[in-house]
C-alpha cells in the first residue's frame, strides 16, 4: 500500500510538472471554461438586420413595417419596393432576409382572399434563418389577427365573441429544462463533458507514452499502474468538478439539479476515460503520436453524441460505435442529472455502460500493458 500511494503522488507530481500534461489537465480546463461559453452569453440572437419589400404601399403594410420596427428579434434597415434591390442587400450581407409583401394585398385581405406572404433568409446560418423567419412570422400573424378580428366585428361579432370565434383554444408553451430557451444552456452542458474526455484522454495517453519513451523498467501491472490510472482519473474528476459547479453557476446554465448521483456516476466515467487513455498511450508508446491521434477525433464524437443531431436517427452502426465513447454516454446522462434532475434509476442505461467501459478499458489497458513489458 505503501508503494501505491507513492506511485500515486509520484505520478499527480509529474503530472503537474510536466508542461503538456499540465496545459491539458489543469491550465486548459480553466481556458476552455471561458473561450468556450463566452460566446453565447447573450443567449438568444436578437436584432437581426432585416428588409421589407413592399409593393403594395397600402396602410396594411406600413402596419407591418411598424410592427417589424417594434420587434425585438428584426432590425429593420430599409423599406424598399424592387426585390433586386432587397436580394443585393442580402449578397452583400447588410441584411440577412427580407418579407415581400405583394401588390394587392390589402385588397386582397379585405375581400377574405388568403394571401401568402414570403420570407426569404438565409439558410446557410440556421440560427440567423430562425430569427427572421420566426420574427416575421410573428409579426405577420400579428397584424392578419388584428385584421380578421376587425372582420369579425364588422360582421356584428362583439369584440369577446371575435377573440373567442378566433381563437378557441390558446396554447401556452412553457421551457422545462432550458428556461432562457437559450443556445448556449443548450450546447454548453453537453461539449463541457466532451472537453471533459478529450483534456483527460489526451494528457493521460501522453504522459503513459513519454514513460514508455524514457523508461523500460518492468512493473506490477495491478499495483503501480492502477494507482496511475487513479491519479489520472482523479484528475479528470477535478476537472468535472469545476465545470459542473462555478463554470455552470457562473453563466447561469442548469446544474446541482442531482449533485449526488452526478457525482457518482462520475467515478466509473473518468475511470473509463483514464483506463482508455493509458492503453492508447501504451499501444502507441510516443508522445507526440498520442496526442495527434487523438486531436482530429473531438469533431466526430461530437456528431455521435446527440446534442447536434438525434442519436435516434443515427444510421444503427455509428449509434452502436457512439455505447463504446465514454462522452456519448456522459453527455446523455450528465445532462439529465444536472439539468433535467433525474434519478440515478432513471440514466440506468447509461450507468450500465460507463460501468462496462470503465472494465473493458482497463482491461484493454492491462494487456497493452503486458505487450509493452513483453518487448
Amino acid at each position: 500500500m505503501r508503494l501505491w500511494f507513492s506511485t500515486l503522488a509520484q505520478t499527480w507530481r509529474a503530472a503537474l510538472t510536466d508542461k503538456g500534461t499540465l496545459l491539458m489537465f489543469i491550465i486548459a480546463p480553466i481556458l476552455y471554461a471561458f473561450f468556450y461559453p463566452w460566446p453565447y452569453t447573450t443567449q438568444e440572437l436578437r436584432r437581426v438586420p432585416v428588409a421589407i419589400v413592399d409593393q403594395d404601399h397600402s396602410s396594411l403594410t406600413r402596419q407591418i413595417g411598424r410592427f417589424a420596427q417594434a420587434s425585438p428579434r428584426l432590425d429593420l434597415r430599409f423599406v424598399t419596393s424592387s426585390e433586386a434591390e432587397a436580394r443585393r442587400a442580402m449578397a452583400r450581407r447588410e441584411i440577412e432576409g427580407y418579407v415581400l409583401l405583394p401588390k394587392d394585398l390589402k385588397r386582397d385581405v379585405l375581400r377574405g382572399q388568403g394571401v401568402v406572404v414570403p420570407v426569404l433568409a438565409d439558410g446557410a446560418y440556421f440560427l440567423i434563418n430562425k430569427v427572421v423567419l420566426s420574427g416575421f412570422g410573428e409579426v405577420v400573424g400579428t397584424v392578419s389577427a388584428g385584421a380578421e378580428l376587425r372582420q369579425l366585428q364588422a360582421k356584428g361579432a362583439s369584440k369577446h365573441q371575435a377573440a373567442l370565434s378566433r381563437s378557441p383554444l390558446n396554447l401556452s408553451l412553457v421551457p422545462l429544462y432550458n428556461k432562457t430557451e437559450g443556445y448556449g444552456s443548450y450546447v454548453v452542458p453537453a461539449v463541457a463533458v466532451l472537453i471533459i474526455q478529450q483534456l483527460l484522454l489526451i494528457g493521460s495517453a501522453m504522459w503513459v507514452g513519454t514513460w514508455f519513451e524514457t523508461r523500460r523498467e518492468k512493473e506490477s501491472l495491478l499495483g503501480v499502474w492502477s494507482a496511475r490510472t487513479v491519479a489520472f482519473a482523479s484528475l479528470g474528476l477535478l476537472s468535472a468538478a469545476w465545470f459542473f459547479g462555478p463554470v455552470f453557476r457562473f453563466f447561469d446554465y442548469g446544474h446541482a439539479c442531482n449533485v449526488g448521483a452526478a457525482a457518482l456516476l462520475l467515478l466509473p466515467f473518468c475511470w473509463a476515460i483514464a483506463a482508455l487513455g493509458v492503453a492508447i498511450g501504451a499501444l502507441l508508446a510516443d508522445r507526440e503520436r498520442a496526442m495527434q491521434a487523438l486531436l482530429c477525433t473531438s469533431l466526430p464524437m461530437a456528431f455521435l453524441s446527440g446534442f447536434s443531431w438525434p442519436r435516434e436517427a443515427l444510421p444503427p452502426a455509428l449509434f452502436a460505435l457512439g455505447d463504446f465513447i465514454p462522452a456519448v454516454v456522459g453527455i446523455q446522462a450528465f445532462v439529465r442529472l444536472n439539468q433535467m434532475g433525474t434519478t440515478l434509476a432513471e440514466v440506468q442505461p447509461y450507468t450500465q455502460l460507463l460501468l462496462l467501459q470503465a472494465l473493458g478499458f482497463s482491461l484493454l489497458a492491462a494487456w497493452a500493458l503486458r505487450r509493452q513489458a513483453l518487448r
